[in-house]
C-alpha cells in the first residue's frame, strides 16, 4: 500500500500569481513544488488543470471565485480549496485544504445531490458561502431576460425575490442556518413576474466549512399538474399532444447543456493544452449542440403558438428596456463576430402593451439574425419610433439584404432563403411574427439586395385601444 505523504499543517494557505495568459509568475514553496511535480514551472502555464480552469474563469469574468478542486500528486490525489481573483492585470491564487482525498465518498456527497438537482431542474445556479452567485446556466439568461455575466458575483436576492411558505418561513434561511439541503423555496424571477421553485444542497470546503449552495430552478408556470392530458384526437392529423414538446425539451435540455459546456471547456483548453485539431472538433460539437438545442426550443414554441388556446399576457412593458436587454444578451456573440450593437440610450422609454418574455424573445431573434448576417466591423442599429398608435423597435443591419420576392417567404414555416447557409431551423421569424400578432402587433421587413434589412416589431402603445390580431394565415 502506498504511503500517503504527510501534509504540513503549519502552512494552511499557499499563494501564487499568474499573468493574463495563465502563466505562473511566482508561488509559495508548497504550491510551486506541486506545480513542478505536475510538469510546470515559473513562466509556463499552470500545470494543475482544475486550478488553472478556476483562474481562467476568474480572469475572464473579473470576479473572485472559490471552489474545491481535486489535484493529482503523483499516484495520489489532494482535495484543495482554491480562491482566484483579479490582481494587477493577472490572477492571484490562494490555495488551502491540502488534504489527501479519500478513496470513497459518502452517500450524502453534495456532488451527487447536485447531479440529482441537475436532472430535475429547468436550469442551474450556484453560490458561495455569502450567497453570491458563482454560476448560472448559460441558457437561463436568454430564456428569461437577464444577463448571466452581470448576475455573477451578485447576491442571490438580486436575481430572486424570495417568497414565504405557508408557515411564513423562508426555507433557504432555515437551510442556511443549519447548513442543510432545502426544497420548495418559491421566488419571483425579478422583473418578470414569473415564479420559480428553488431546490439546493449545501457544499463544504476541504476544511468542512460551509461554502455555498448547488441549486436548481424550476419554472412554476411551466408546470401544468391540474390540466387534464390532451387526447391525440384533439390534434388534427394525429399530431402529438401539447405536453410532448415540453417533455422533449426537459429530456434534452439538461444533457445538451452539459455537452455544450464541456465541449466549450475543451475547445478553450481550460483543463490544459490539447492538439489544435481536437480543440476544433470540440468547438464543432459545441456549435452543433447549440443548433440542436435551438431547434428543440423552436419546436416547443411552435407547438405552443399553433394551439387554438394560445394567448399572451397583456401587460405594460417598456419596449426600450426590452430592446436594451436583448442587445445585452447578444453582446458577446456580436463581439465575437466583430459587429457593434448600437442600442437605445439608457434614458429612452417606450411604453407599450405586450408580454415582456415574448417581446424579448422576438427581439433576441431579430438582433441575433442581424448579427449572423452582418459582415465584420458592421453596425446593427436598434431604434425606437411611435406611429399610428403603435410603438416600434427597428433592427437594421448592413448585411446583403433580402430580395422583394423572398420577403414574404422568410416568415413561412421552415423557410430559408439560402438553405446552404449556416443558420437556424427556419422557424425563428415564423414564430416571431406569430408572437407579435398574438400581442396585438405585427412584424414587418423592409429590405433590398445589397442594402441590408430593417425588421420592425410593432406593439400597441400603452393607453391605445387594442386591435384584433390578423388571421393566422395572413401575409
Amino acid at each position: 500500500m502506498t504511503a500517503i505523504k504527510s501534509l504540513d499543517p503549519v502552512v494552511p494557505l499557499a499563494v501564487a500569481r499568474l499573468d493574463a495568459a495563465g502563466r505562473l509568475i511566482d508561488a509559495e514553496p508548497r504550491l510551486r513544488a506541486l506545480n513542478d511535480r505536475a510538469g510546470g514551472g515559473i513562466g509556463a502555464p499552470l500545470a494543475l488543470p482544475g486550478v488553472a480552469a478556476i483562474a481562467q474563469l476568474a480572469h475572464r469574468l473579473g470576479i473572485a471565485i472559490s471552489r474545491g478542486v481535486v489535484a493529482a500528486d503523483g499516484e495520489e490525489e489532494l482535495d484543495l480549496w482554491v480562491r482566484a481573483g483579479p490582481d494587477r492585470g493577472g490572477v492571484r491564487l490562494e490555495v488551502s485544504g491540502w488534504r489527501a482525498r479519500p478513496a470513497w465518498r459518502p452517500a450524502a456527497d453534495p456532488e451527487r445531490d447536485g447531479d440529482f438537482l441537475r436532472a430535475t431542474g429547468d436550469w442551474l445556479w450556484e453560490t458561495d458561502g455569502a450567497l453570491r452567485l458563482t454560476f448560472l446556466s448559460p441558457e437561463a439568461g436568454v430564456g428569461h431576460g437577464f444577463d448571466v455575466r452581470e448576475m455573477l458575483g451578485q447576491p442571490l436576492t438580486r436575481l430572486f425575490a424570495l417568497a414565504q411558505d405557508e408557515g411564513g418561513q423562508l426555507p433557504i434561511l432555515s437551510a442556511l442556518s443549519a447548513r442543510a439541503r432545502f426544497d420548495g423555496q418559491r421566488a419571483e424571477l425579478r422583473g418578470t413576474g414569473r415564479m420559480v421553485r428553488l431546490d439546493a444542497t449545501p457544499r463544504s470546503d476541504p476544511l468542512g466549512r460551509f461554502a455555498g449552495f448547488i441549486g436548481a430552478a424550476r419554472m412554476l408556470d411551466a408546470e401544468l399538474p391540474d390540466r387534464p392530458p390532451i387526447a391525440p384526437a384533439s390534434h388534427p392529423g394525429g399530431g402529438f399532444p401539447r405536453t410532448f414538446g415540453m417533455r422533449l425539451e426537459r429530456a434534452l435540455r439538461g444533457p445538451l447543456a452539459r455537452i455544450i459546456a464541456n465541449a466549450d471547456a475543451i475547445s478553450a483548453q481550460m483543463e490544459g493544452p490539447i492538439r489544435g485539431d481536437y480543440a476544433g472538433y470540440a468547438g464543432d460539437i459545441a456549435s452543433a449542440g447549440r443548433h440542436l438545442l435551438g431547434l428543440v426550443e423552436d419546436l416547443v414554441d411552435l407547438q405552443a403558438i399553433e394551439g387554438d388556446d394560445f394567448t399572451t399576457v397583456r401587460e405594460t412593458i417598456d419596449l426600450a428596456d426590452v430592446a436594451r436587454r436583448a442587445a445585452s444578451l447578444l453582446s458577446v456573440r456580436a463581439g465575437e463576430a466583430g459587429v457593434r450593437l448600437d442600442r437605445p440610450a439608457a434614458d429612452e422609454v417606450l411604453r407599450v402593451r405586450g408580454e415582456f418574455r415574448r417581446a424579448l424573445q422576438v427581439l433576441v431573434n431579430l438582433i441575433g439574425n442581424a448579427v449572423r448576417y452582418s459582415p465584420k466591423d458592421a453596425v446593427v442599429w436598434i431604434r425606437l419610433e411611435s406611429e399610428g398608435g403603435m410603438g416600434c423597435v427597428i433592427v437594421a443591419d448592413q448585411g446583403k439584404g433580402i430580395a422583394a420576392t423572398d420577403q414574404s417567404r422568410i416568415f413561412e414555416k421552415f423557410a430559408r432563403v439560402e438553405p446552404a447557409e449556416p443558420g437556424g431551423s427556419g422557424l425563428g421569424l415564423y414564430i416571431a411574427r406569430r408572437l407579435s400578432r398574438a400581442m396585438g402587433g405585427d412584424l414587418i421587413v423592409d429590405s433590398a439586395p445589397g442594402m441590408g434589412a430593417r425588421f420592425v416589431l410593432m406593439l400597441p402603445l400603452h393607453g391605445e385601444p387594442e386591435r384584433p390580431p390578423p388571421p393566422a394565415g395572413a401575409p
